[in-house]
């Protein structure tokens, strides 16, 4: 199974194997035969790419017009057919290591810090061009694949015993396969360029079945039974849902009793963070009126005999913004929107006198956005790359808001949905633990490809936009799809907890009054309660095999009775049996059998067992039990009808630890049964289980709220700011209709 690589020129560094990983036997299975599976493609998809960077060299040497040229290509030529032989091996090997890696624990992110100068090196421009050939080959192919290696990583995530794997992460996702082809290459004597030509080579030929390879992969995963059912599956938007009360009785509440409807609030926020809701097509008009009085307020308060300004006219602002943009080097500081500002007005006083300014429209569209802009850095957490990627998007930003007013206002502006974006990545409710570094990158593509377009700000931003919104759609594609893992685990732990309320019921029932010995009774409501509930979860109460273990109730406790039953001979097998399925050992199970049927045991028989009991987890313990809630006030009480009557997928905002800090989480689910509810955080990986009174009570208190979906996305909220500190009068108004 191990690949045995050759080494050549420089030593070849020991890779673990997937026979000496510390990995569970049902797990290495897996993965070996993964690796089986994989080890054929992975060859001959190499061996494609060899022969076709071999022809690109022979062409290449037929062409060449310098001797030189024409024998350093035969060169090359020659030594990779000397050693093209020992490629496959080395990727198998880095290929087998990835796997045997698999649950080691992933690098911790948390915020960059800056590099001191004794860590500063140079760095070669051959690597600085290798990797980000390597990154555009590796980003083009998880675009091309996005759907099945999310579900290749869902997979990995439960074979790792951890969350689903990044695409940077999954062994067989294109950046580790693409490394693994670097590492290979270190077998070829060859220089930069042939590297690189292999890199394209490799690119064009063996990748070009990628996404079918990863759905074989998918489906030999499936097979082996790693979420065998596992499909994608979109959420749709659905009717408001019933409260959980009308869909199902609480505990100890009659089932024709009725929650009373939940108070009505502001719609809370439902959708992926990142991600558009409805357009708001008719936000614009109060903004002209709100404009227009603010013009008219400024003209009465000039001399009647005061002649108009000349002004700058739009077009010649756009172009010395253009300009100014096409002559800034790239590692030149963001301006700031006050020097662009005393810049036009120097061009303008230059071009039509020393009274002339901006034009009105222009001069309202600059301080808009001035105001918008710092509002909207008042929303990020201190640090975050957000703040450096709008401050670089200022001119642009400019120049988008001088072409289209609508940019503030408008969903669907290009602009507009690349600021919140960068905005909602660095967004203060979000911990450090929880900043995305891929997404950073994206977004510093995205302004970056902004900046290198001068000569159309409409149509860089679109462009921009459209690349990032693919990999917004996929963020949230993976979020959903941890998000339902996680609530079918919950929901799973819902049905258990209401197996075990029931099979509790019937148990108590069956026992009544009857007297029997305080260690039997103890053994009933622990060890067989846990048998009686699993028989239940697993067949239902309609079932002869709940029904087989309700006569061997009876039977055991008429062992117990005065005058005892005996019990006959097979029961004690079967009970042994019903033990056995719910984790005791066979010792023990033995041992419980015979106390429960009264079958003989000392004292001191009794007294170990009763220690190895105590010792072991029992089926469903790790279930909050469900306890009657302290009284509520007005308050608390409507806070939790609320929370009863809030569809899946509401966002929270949380105090925090320190003074001022928010968290926002998302109620991915909650029980009627076990009255919790279930939060996870912007990337679906579950946070915390809550209580609904607890929940409540923090809702009474302030340190929890819903948030609604019109101060939901970080834009509306600063937007809102805006026109608050233009129009306070009219921001109090609306806050009090």
């Amino acid at each position: 199974m191990t690949a045995s690589p050759h080494p050549l020129g420089s030593p070849y560094r020991p890779r673990a194997t997937l026979a000496n990983a510390a990995l569970p036997p049902r797990v290495r299975g897996v993965l070996e035969r993964l690796h089986a599976a994989a080890a054929g493609p992975v060859a001959r998809q190499l061996d494609l790419a060899l022969d076709e960077y071999e022809r690109r060299l022979l062409r290449q040497a037929d062409q060449a017009r310098r001797p030189e040229q024409r024998q350093g290509l035969l060169e090359t030529l020659r030594a990779t057919r000397r050693h093209r032989a020992d490629l496959a091996p080395r990727c198998l090997a880095e290929l087998e290591s990835a796997l045997a890696a698999i649950r080691e624990p992933a690098p911790a992110r948390g915020p960059t810090a800056r590099p001191s100068f004794h860590e500063l090196r140079l760095v070669e421009h051959d690597e600085v061009e290798e990797d980000s050939l390597q990154r555009t080959i590796a980003v083009r192919h998880e675009r091309r694949a996005a759907l099945p290696l999310l579900l290749l990583g869902q997979r990995f995530g439960v074979l790792a015993g951890a969350p689903a794997f990044d695409p940077e992460r999954l062994p067989l996702g294109p950046y580790r396969l693409v490394r693994m082809l670097g590492e290979a290459m270190q077998a070829l004597p060859t220089g930069r360029e042939a590297r690189l030509q292999l890199y394209r080579a490799y690119d064009e030929t063996a990748l070009a079945e990628y996404p079918a390879w990863l759905e074989t992969l998918n489906e030999l995963l499936a097979r082996e039974g790693v979420l065998p059912g596992l499909a994608y599956v979109p959420l749709r938007p659905r009717p408001r849902p019933q409260a959980a009360g009308e869909a199902r009785a609480a505990p100890g509440r009659p089932p024709d009793a009725r929650e009373p409807a939940a108070p009505a609030e502001g719609r809370p926020l439902t959708g992926w963070l990142g991600l558009d809701e409805e357009e708001r097509a008719d936000a614009f008009a109060p903004l002209r009126q709100l404009l227009a009085r603010r013009r008219q307020a400024l003209q009465r308060l000039r001399a009647p005999q005061q002649p108009e300004r000349p002004a700058l006219p739009t077009g010649e602002a756009l172009d010395a913004l253009a300009a100014l943009q096409r002559s800034r080097a790239p590692d030149a500081p963001a301006p700031e929107l006050a020097d662009l500002r005393r810049h036009l007005l120097a061009l303008a006083r230059q071009r039509y006198g020393a009274e002339a300014g901006l034009a009105g429209d222009d001069q309202d569209a600059l301080d808009l956005l001035e105001l918008f802009l710092a509002r909207i850095e008042r929303e990020l957490r201190p640090g975050a790359a957000a703040g450096e990627l709008i401050a670089r998007l200022r001119l642009p930003l400019l120049r988008a808001a001088l072409q289209d007013r609508t940019l503030f206002v408008r969903n669907g502006h290009p602009a507009r949905q690349l600021l919140e974006a960068v905005a909602e990545a660095g967004a203060r409710w979000l911990p450090w633990e929880e900043l995305d570094p891929h997404l950073d990158e994206q977004l510093r593509h995205a302004v970056e490809q902004v900046l290198r377009q001068p000569d159309d700000t409409a149509a860089a931003f679109q462009a921009a936009r459209d690349e990032l919104h693919e990999h917004l759609r996929l963020v949230a594609r993976k979020a959903e799809l941890a998000e339902r893992r996680h609530v079918e685990a919950a929901r799973g732990k819902e049905r258990l907890a209401d197996a075990k309320r029931r099979a509790a019921g019937a148990l108590a029932g069956m026992l009544g009054e009857r007297p029997l010995p305080r260690f039997v009774h103890g053994l009933l409501q622990q060890a067989w309660l846990d048998v009686l509930t699993l028989t239940l979860l697993r067949h239902g109460e309609d079932s002869p095999a709940w029904r087989e273990q309700l006569q061997a109730t009876e039977r055991i406790v008429a062992a117990h009775a005065q005058p005892p039953s005996p019990a006959p001979a097979q029961l004690e097998v079967a009970v042994e049996h019903a033990l056995t399925l719910v984790g005791h050992h066979g010792e023990d199970a033995g041992a419980i059998a015979r106390q429960l049927l009264g079958l003989g045991g000392d004292e001191a028989s009794r007294t170990q067992l009763a220690l190895r009991l105590k010792s072991r987890a029992r089926l469903g313990e790790d279930a909050p039990a469900a306890s009657a809630p302290a009284p509520r006030d007005a308050e608390t009480e409507r806070c939790w009808r609320r929370l009863r009557a809030l569809p899946p997928g509401t966002w929270f905002e949380f105090d925090g630890d320190a003074p001022g800090e928010v968290l926002r989480r998302r109620l991915s689910w909650h029980s009627a049964v076990t009255q919790q509810a279930l939060f996870v955080n912007a990337r679906g990986q579950r946070v915390c289980e809550l209580g609904l009174d607890e929940l409540a009570r923090s809702m009474a208190a302030g340190r929890a709220r819903v948030v609604e979906a019109r101060e939901g996305r970080l834009l509306d909220r600063a937007w809102r700011a805006t026109l608050a500190a233009l129009d306070p009068g009219r921001h109090d108004a609306e806050e009090n209709a």
